[in-house]
């Protein structure tokens, strides 16, 4: 494929098997550049996740929120395909250096909304954060799977995962003590908490420079993580097309186009709504933390429930399968039950708030299952950088 090297997990071993210590946290190790690409994506993505749990931005009119997103998810579309061979071309330090920086300036634009409530520019940072993002997430997925050992692919997502929901529980944190005491009608956060992403956010993007390219990372077996050292446009681009071609991939759609579409529904329609602005930074403690107690339980569920990978699979999916109709089902519910215009707040509204949120847990809980399993089924179709960040 385009001259890259994929490795089965039956597959002998690459020439290059030179045994490496064995110790986990050398700096060329899969372990180490996990946590490091996990750290980048708890102040960038994370701290952006914190602000989207919000709902409308921490505005009190989610327009300018819904705006940006549009342009952000149109541009994050084009480039979410682009990305895997931007990143072939550029290696990690740029791409991921470019992408951060795009979070920064997101986070700036409401700051500046704040005071201007002027949405233009909030809608050109979304475009651009679109465009970031998808240079940060074809980095990161070729970086989470492609590096791993192939029998440890579950548990090296749910490490990531949990790291980097670690930043939507600190981010969540951030408004919810800084808006403690603006009582229960104040509905938009203050500069403080804007200001306090983008610190987080500008630590990411100087992190993302120790990431290492995948050449350059050896597992405890000698194993590197490509063979290739270099790509080019045309390769990338004939190579992106054929993914086009490729049933395993296309199936992958409804999964993709389900996952970012829930988000909206989850921030806008239901924190938004239903919560006051000081309940809903408390929501997303708890939605970024059973993000992950999830990840953790399902890498565990793919790595080691059986010595079969295929069964594995097939049990991971069927346990996502019954407890995504489970929640689901309690969201339907919540959604006829709901009365317009009913706010709840965690200290005064009694036992009408522990039912919405339990199913806002939930759905934290489902969502780092059903990414980690998606992302477990990618890394089994291939083990090599080149072809995984594609």
């Amino acid at each position: 494929m385009g001259g890259v090297v994929e490795y089965e997990e039956s597959a002998t071993q690459p020439p290059e098997t030179t045994k490496t210590s064995s110790h986990l946290f050398r700096y060329n190790s899969p372990l180490s550049q996990i946590i490091l690409i996990g750290l980048v994506c708890f102040c960038c993505p994370g701290m952006f996740n914190a602000l989207s749990g919000m709902g409308g931005g921490g505005q009190v009119n989610a327009t300018a929120s819904n705006n940006a997103l549009t342009a952000l998810y149109t541009t994050f579309a084009v480039f979410g395909i682009l990305g895997g061979g931007i990143y072939n071309i550029l290696g990690p330090h740029l791409t991921l250096f470019a992408g951060c920086s795009t979070y920064v300036l997101y986070a700036g634009s409401f700051l500046y909304y704040n005071h201007k409530q002027h949405q233009a520019f909030a809608i050109v940072a979304g475009a651009l954060l679109g465009i970031g993002a998808g240079l940060l997430w074809a980095a990161q997925g070729a970086i989470m799977t492609s590096y791993p050992p192939m029998n440890r692919k579950g548990t090296y997502i749910s490490i990531f995962w949990s790291i980097f929901n670690m930043g939507g529980v600190i981010g969540g944190l951030i408004p919810f003590i800084l808006n403690y005491n603006r009582g229960d009608q104040a509905a938009t956060v203050n500069d403080g908490t804007y200001i306090g992403f983008m610190a987080f956010m500008s630590l990411g993007t100087v992190l993302s420079l120790t990431i290492l390219p995948a050449s350059k990372v050896v597992r405890d077996d000698g194993t590197k993580c490509t063979n290739m050292l270099y790509s080019n446009v045309a390769t990338e681009c004939v190579e992106i097309l054929k993914l086009f071609y490729n049933w395993k991939m296309l199936l992958m759609i409804p999964a993709a186009w389900s996952s970012n579409f829930f988000y909206t529904y989850q921030f806008n329609h239901v924190n938004k709504t239903q919560f006051s602005l000081r309940t809903r930074g408390l929501n997303n403690v708890f939605y970024w933390g059973a993000q992950m107690i999830g990840s953790i339980g399902i890498g565990y569920t793919m790595d080691f429930s059986f010595k079969s990978r295929k069964k594995r699979g097939i049990v991971g999916i069927s346990v996502v399968a019954v407890l995504g109709s489970i929640i689901w089902g309690g969201a339907l519910a919540n959604q006829i039950k709901h009365k317009q215009g009913k706010v709840l707040d965690f200290k005064e509204s009694g036992s009408d708030f522990a039912g919405p949120f339990v199913l806002y847990f939930s759905f934290g809980l489902l969502d780092a299952m059903f990414q980690s399993m998606v992302y477990w089924s990618i890394g089994a179709l291939a083990n090599d950088s080149e072809v995984l960040s594609r």
